[in-house]
């Protein structure tokens, strides 16, 4: 933790909070896939969700705060949360822009645990005109699978045919469909502007698949992908891949300077990889959606550790890509 705050310091880099534009929600840990990667060990086991009364506090504060412009739901499958689509209508009736982390497969398989069916998913998505950001960690089907499952990619496919069929990622839609590379190993994403181009390629000449931008997103150093490292022995290498790889101009526009992270039960957090972490926003300044302090939150210190070098490597990675 310290090896972060010294970097950060010799490099006289600001990383203040510059306000909150998106409350990034994670209603739920429970998923249809369990993937190599997945830094919140989300699996088709585990049991937490957000409550509607926790649904609802988000939505008061969506209310109250008209500079909070985005709403972004995570999980797990945040489909799966049995609140998701009147937290999702409830917010563009404020109009907020929603944003789904949706990971294409859950169309078909549905719900691991009630098996409730989800087909009628990219419909949804659709009406509502939400943002769609789904992973697809290669645009060929080992790749993929090796990261995600076997069977993956061809659902994966199925689902975007399903979306373009809508007008996602068409061009002059409306309808905004992101995808999201992660590296499948201990290396750094290559350039961001290479990698969309040949996606947009690949995906059209083999499948007619069209989407609008591909995030690059480093694989985090943390629970599950971390226990790979640490089993294969190249935990130390990666990190010091990570740090010899800072980026000053990467580290200004990392994701926690304009975001609040909301945990299944309400507890806030910088971002997404501190909840999972457990690393909470103190006592004292705003540390629940239910003391929600705009102000506080804007003057606090954001909580940084070593795993926060995966952020500022190279271009930069956050929830929406690159940061350079």
């Amino acid at each position: 933790m310290e090896q972060f705050y010294k970097k950060v310091k010799d490099s006289q880099v600001d990383l203040s909070p510059i306000g909150v534009e998106t409350l990034q929600v994670n209603i739920t840990k429970l998923c249809n896939q369990a993937c190599r990667h997945c830094h919140v060990d989300s699996s088709p086991k585990r049991t937490e969700q957000m409550s509607k009364i926790t649904v609802d506090q988000c939505l008061k504060v969506l209310a109250k705060y008209p500079s909070i412009k985005n709403l972004d739901l995570t999980g797990g499958a945040p489909e799966l949360n049995p609140h998701f689509d009147y937290m999702v209508e409830q917010a563009k009736a404020l109009g907020k822009h929603v944003m789904v982390r949706h990971n294409l497969t859950v169309t078909f398989d549905g719900n691991p645990q009630t098996k409730e069916k989800k087909d009628y998913l990219p419909d949804f998505f659709s009406k509502h005109q939400v943002e769609v950001v789904s992973s697809l960690p290669y645009y060929q089907e080992f790749f993929t699978d090796k990261q995600r499952g076997n069977g993956v990619f061809s659902k994966s496919i199925k689902s975007l045919k399903k979306l373009n069929a809508l007008g996602y990622g068409k061009e002059g839609s409306g309808k905004v469909l992101n995808l999201v590379y992660n590296p499948v190993g201990p290396f750094l994403p290559a350039n961001q502007s290479s990698l969309e181009a040949d996606y947009k390629k690949e995906l059209w000449n083999k499948f007619e698949i069209s989407f609008n931008k591909l995030f690059a997103i480093t694989n985090m150093p943390i629970h599950r992908f971390k226990d790979d490292l640490e089993r294969a022995g190249t935990l130390d290498d990666y990190m010091t891949k990570l740090i010899n790889a800072f980026n000053p101009v990467s580290a200004k526009g990392i994701m926690c300077r304009s975001l609040i992270s909301v945990g299944y039960d309400g507890r806030l957090f910088d971002c997404d990889f501190n909840q999972m972490l457990d690393l909470e926003i103190p006592e004292g300044s705003s540390n629940s959606i239910f003391n929600f302090d705009l102000e506080k939150l804007k003057q606090r210190t954001i909580i940084f550790g070593n795993h926060c070098f995966g952020c500022t490597a190279g271009a930069g990675s956050s929830c929406g890509g690159n940061t350079a």
